[in-house]
C-alpha cells in the first residue's frame, strides 16, 4: 500500500481500510503524510482554526480505578495531594472567571471515580453551574465516569444521562477511551469500563441527542495495529450515530505514574497520529490539537497536519499537568488568537457545538509579547 494509492482513495471519498491505516503509520515521509492530511483539512475548513472560551473543573481526584497510566488519582484523602472540592469551591471557579470579565461559554468537568460521593453531588454541581450562568454549555463526565455512576448507583446508563441532563448536562467529553485493545487495557487501566462499554455509553448519549467527543491515548504499550483498530471502532460508531463532534489525540505523559519508564511520544509521533486520524476518521468533523497535551509549538504545527481546532482557554487543568505537561495552565483568548495567526491560520472563536461566536476584527487582540516571543 503506497501513499499515492491511499491519496487516490482519499480524493475519491473512499473510506480507508485497516491496511491503509497501518501503512500510513509506517509512511517514512512525514511531510507528504502531513500534506495529504492538510489537503483534507483545507478542503473542509480552508485556513480557519477554531477555539473556545472554556474552563476545566476536576471536582475530585479520589478514584477506585488505580490505572497505571494515571498521575492524577488518589485512593484516599489521607494521601498527599488528594482532594474533593465542595460544591461552593467548584462553583467559585466559574464565579472567578466571570468576575474577571471573561465570558466563558463552556465548562469541562471530569474527575476521579469516587465511591463516596452521592449522585446528588454531581447533579447539584451541574445545576449550580447553570444557575450562575444559564447560557453555559456543560460538557461533563467521561464515559468511564458515566459507567461508574451506572454501577455505583444502580441506574441504567440512560437513566444516569437523563438525570444529568435534567441538571444541566449538554454534552460529553471524550476521555477514558485510552486504547480499546483489551490486551493494553488489562495492563494500563484494568478497572475502567471496557471498550464496548465505553462505546455503548456514547451510543446511548447520541441516541438521546447528546453530542460528544472521542479520544485515543497513544504512546504507552499499544501497537500500530491497535491504534488503527481503535480509530476504526470510533469511525464505525460515528457511521451509526453521527454523534461525535471531534477527535482528540492524547499523547501519553509518563511522569509521576507507574509507566514512568516509558518514553513520551515525540513531536513526530504527535504529528503522525494527528495526520492519520484526519485521514482515517473521514466522518468525524473536527480534529483537535489539544495544546495542553501536545505543548504549544507542536499544537501549532499540528494545524498543518490535519487539525482544525486548538481547543480553548482551559484554566487549572490538573490531569496532564500532574503527568508532567509543561504547557501553561491557561491561555487568554488573545494569546490563542495570536498563536493561530502565528501558525499561518485564521482564528475563529466558536461555541461547544462549533457555531461561530466571533471572527475577524471581533476577536481580541494581544497587547504585547513576552521577550521570548511566547505568550505570557
Amino acid at each position: 500500500m503506497t501513499l499515492t494509492s491511499i491519496s487516490e482513495k482519499v480524493n475519491a471519498g473512499v473510506p480507508l481500510s485497516f491496511e491503509d491505516g497501518v501503512a500510513l503509520f509506517h509512511e517514512p515521509d512525514l511531510l507528504k503524510l502531513g500534506a495529504l492530511a492538510n489537503q483534507v483539512r483545507e478542503r473542509r475548513y480552508g485556513d480557519r482554526t477554531t477555539f473556545n472560551r472554556n474552563l476545566h473543573i476536576n471536582p475530585t481526584n479520589l478514584c477506585v480505578a488505580s490505572c497505571a497510566l494515571c498521575s492524577f488519582s488518589r485512593r484516599s484523602l489521607e494521601q498527599p495531594g488528594a482532594y474533593t472540592l465542595s460544591l461552593s469551591q467548584a462553583w467559585d471557579k466559574l464565579k472567578t472567571r466571570l468576575e474577571a470579565g471573561d465570558p466563558v461559554t463552556e465548562v469541562h468537568v471530569v474527575g476521579g471515580l469516587s465511591d463516596s460521593l452521592p449522585f446528588d453531588y454531581y447533579t447539584d454541581l451541574l445545576a449550580g453551574l447553570k444557575r450562575r450562568l444559564p447560557s453555559l454549555h456543560i460538557k461533563a463526565f467521561s464515559a468511564v465516569e458515566i459507567f461508574h455512576f451506572h454501577k455505583l448507583f444502580q441506574l441504567q446508563v440512560r437513566e444516569v444521562l437523563q438525570h444529568l441532563r435534567a441538571a444541566g448536562l449538554d454534552s460529553l467529553p471524550g476521555g477514558g477511551a485510552e486504547i480499546f485493545a483489551s490486551r493494553v487495557r488489562q495492563r494500563i487501566c484494568p478497572n475502567k469500563c471496557n471498550a464496548q462499554e465505553w462505546l455503548d455509553v456514547h451510543r446511548t448519549a447520541h441516541q438521546m441527542g447528546l453530542r460528544s467527543n472521542c479520544t485515543m491515548l497513544y504512546g504507552t504499550i499499544e501497537t500500530i495495529e491497535e491504534r488503527v483498530e481503535h480509530l476504526l471502532r470510533l469511525r464505525a460508531l460515528q457511521d451509526e450515530t453521527s454523534g461525535f463532534q471531534a477527535f482528540i489525540p492524547l499523547a501519553f505523559h509518563p511522569e509521576n505514574n507507574s509507566l514512568a519508564h516509558l518514553p513520551a511520544p515525540s513531536a513526530v509521533d504527535d504529528l503522525r497520529v494527528c495526520a492519520v486520524a484526519r485521514l482515517v476518521l473521514h466522518n468525524i468533523p473536527h480534529i483537535k490539537a489539544y495544546w495542553v497535551s501536545l505543548g504549544i509549538k507542536t499544537a501549532q504545527t499540528a494545524l498543518w497536519f490535519g487539525a482544525d481546532d486548538l481547543d480553548g482557554t482551559v484554566q487549572e487543568e490538573k490531569i496532564y499537568h500532574l503527568a508532567g505537561s509543561d504547557a501553561p495552565q491557561a491561555l487568554a483568548p488573545a494569546e490563542i488568537v495570536h498563536l493561530i495567526r502565528a501558525a499561518g491560520r485564521t482564528p475563529v472563536e466558536r461555541d461547544t457545538l462549533y457555531s461561530v461566536v466571533a471572527e475577524g476584527e471581533a476577536l481580541p487582540a494581544r497587547a504585547c509579547a513576552s521577550p521570548a516571543g511566547e505568550p505570557r
